[in-house]
């Protein structure tokens, strides 16, 4: 399913890259002239965005047709072909770039995202993303989690209360910032959960006294550590690892019993997947 911002993402995306019109397209292709291409994979990694492109010809021209060959989610490899699109020529060479542009960053932060999923396999444990993502462009990148086996952590700032070590220190603690928390949800009828970070075993017993929240994060623990703290929350809260977690890691904090690891480097340190759009 797009998502809401789509239409929105895709036309500011068209007006910067389109302006007053593509004047090299129009002044070497006739307007009537008519043909295809197709996208060629050119590295193996997780196809993301075939919706998205199926979309974006729909916004250049509804005549465009597109004959989909990979579905989003697919692993892909050098050589394969994901799509044909026939129509006029004008409409796919202005569609090209953007098309590209999209797919390229969404199919590399799937396929970085799959490879946590799968040393993941076995374990309880999800990966979820965080919000460091590119500005006006994170329902596109968080969707390209979701095609790659991972799950979104809050989408932003209004669907979670994440209390995180600034908001402690500024509330002047632990059991302050749960309590002014709740008293805020329960002032303004706020079903929201309540996610707190802890940075030491200290801060976990704090919340463990405390209780009142859905789930515990450890930050910046290493997996000894992470393992003494879930043996010591012992499943009265879901628990979360975040913080330095990488492919190199991951695995070693998933085995120390947390359910989700969360890390901003699937979105943020994603390399794109090289593609191209080639004229049949």
């Amino acid at each position: 399913m797009l998502p809401e911002a789509t239409e929105e993402i895709v036309r500011m995306a068209f007006e910067e890259d389109l302006g007053n019109g593509d004047h090299t397209t129009q002044a070497t292709i006739p307007a009537d002239a008519a043909g295809g291409v197709h996208l060629l994979i050119r590295a193996p990694g997780v196809l993301a965005g075939v919706e998205l492109a199926e979309f974006i010809c729909s916004h250049v021209d509804k005549g465009l047709r597109m004959r989909t060959l990979i579905r989003d989610g697919a692993a892909v490899v050098k050589g394969d072909v994901a799509f044909t699109i026939t129509g006029n020529i004008r409409s796919m060479l202005v569609a090209e770039r953007v098309l590209l542009n999209f797919m390229q960053r969404m199919s590399g932060i799937a396929s970085r995202t799959r490879q946590f999923v799968e040393l993941l396999e076995g374990t309880k444990c999800k990966v979820l993303d965080t919000r460091k993502t590119t500005p006006n462009f994170r329902s596109m990148e968080k969707w390209a989690v979701r095609i790659g086996g991972g799950m979104n952590h809050r989408f932003g700032l209004y669907d979670m209360v994440l209390i995180k070590d600034n908001h402690v220190d500024f509330a002047g603690g632990i059991p302050q910032a749960i309590l002014s928390a709740r008293g805020y949800l329960k002032a303004n009828k706020l079903a929201l959960p309540v996610v707190i970070e802890t940075r030491n075993m200290r801060e976990v017993e704090q919340v463990l006294k405390h209780g009142e929240v859905d789930r515990i994060m450890l930050d910046n623990f290493t997996p000894a550590q992470v393992r003494k703290a879930v043996d010591r929350i012992d499943k009265r809260f879901p628990v979360e690892a975040s913080g330095g977690i990488t492919l190199k890691n991951a695995r070693a904090y998933a085995e120390a019993g947390v359910d989700f690891i969360s890390s901003g480097a699937i979105i943020h340190s994603a390399t794109v997947l090289d593609m191209s759009l080639k004229a049949l």
